[in-house]
């Protein structure tokens, strides 16, 4: 198997968690309609809308040298001067829970974006329906092209009036795992919080270093939220994360709920745990005051 279609620890755990009766669930129609990605499997019907009152919301393209990325952005109305958080996204693209989450950060008043980072590709992740499918994509991504998309993402939003000295990251599944690579790459970052973000690669050149190996080089705190019924993480494996991060005196602090499998905080898919991922919620919005990025 080629690195282009390995099967990550975090598509693992996306593919392998327990069977859901279709009860409760947006047909495939009304899931595309919303704005959700159907490769992830069902859609929830009681998924989370955050309304945009009070907000200003939309999409924007992003200068990475030649190119334009695409991004969706929320930030409070008439606020010049919110602080700035990506919003490192999942394998599926750019879809209506992502920018969902984006406008939760803008009620809590940051300048938040998200950048469609797998936009080289010309294709529209949101509408492939099988993972297998988007894994060719997803895995030749460059790290340190990812990361120049990151901070092109950075500029781009201080351009706009964000405050960039109040820079925070967030991320899920996958993105959980670029919220640990932003941490090691630049000393602006204020602070992380990684969901369920994958400590160890499989064997990729285009990965040089896995956020485990990146331990000594961690410069901002990140604060890592995982499930201990995730079947792609062991829970053991975010021990030795953890174990590295203090033998290198980095600080970082995890929590972990036992009985939530990956993706707990994803609200539109089976994999949905309320009460873990209300916790988290609030867990990452006191990391991001504790740390500056939030008043």
């Amino acid at each position: 198997m080629s690195f282009e279609t390995t099967m990550t620890s975090d598509v693992v755990g996306l593919t392998k968690v327990a069977p859901v009766s279709r009860r409760g669930f947006m047909s495939a129609t009304a899931a595309v309609a919303a704005g959700y990605t159907l490769a992830a499997g069902p859609v929830r019907a009681d998924i989370i809308t955050t309304d945009t009152n009070g907000l200003q919301t939309g999409d924007a393209k992003i200068k990475v040298g030649s190119e334009e990325m695409p991004a969706y952005f929320a930030r409070p109305a008439g606020n010049t001067k919110a602080p700035v958080i990506i919003v490192a996204m999942e394998i599926f693209g750019l879809h209506e829970y992502i920018k969902d989450v984006t406008r939760r950060l803008a009620k809590l008043g940051a300048f938040a974006v998200a950048p469609d980072y797998y936009f080289r590709k010309g294709t529209d992740l949101t509408r492939i329906t099988d993972v297998k499918d988007l894994l060719p994509i997803v895995n030749a991504k460059p790290d340190a092209e990812l990361l120049t998309d990151l901070d092109a993402t950075v500029a781009w939003a201080g351009s706009q009036g964000g405050d960039s000295t109040k820079l925070g990251i967030i991320g899920f599944c996958r993105g959980g795992r670029t919220v640990w690579e932003y941490a090691a790459h630049g000393g602006a970052l204020k602070a992380g919080v990684a969901f369920y973000g994958p400590p160890v690669d499989p064997a990729n050149p285009l990965w040089p270093k896995s956020p485990m190996q990146l331990a000594p080089e961690m410069k901002a705190p990140v604060l890592g939220l995982y499930g201990g019924a995730d079947t792609g993480i062991p829970v053991a494996q975010v021990e030795q994360l953890k174990a590295a991060l203090e033998q290198n005196k980095k600080t970082a602090e995890f929590k972990i709920y036992p009985e939530a499998p990956h993706g707990f905080h994803a609200d539109y898919r089976g994999s949905y745990r309320r009460d873990a991922a209300e916790d988290a919620w609030k867990q990452a919005q006191a990391w991001f005051k504790k740390y500056g990025v939030l008043s």
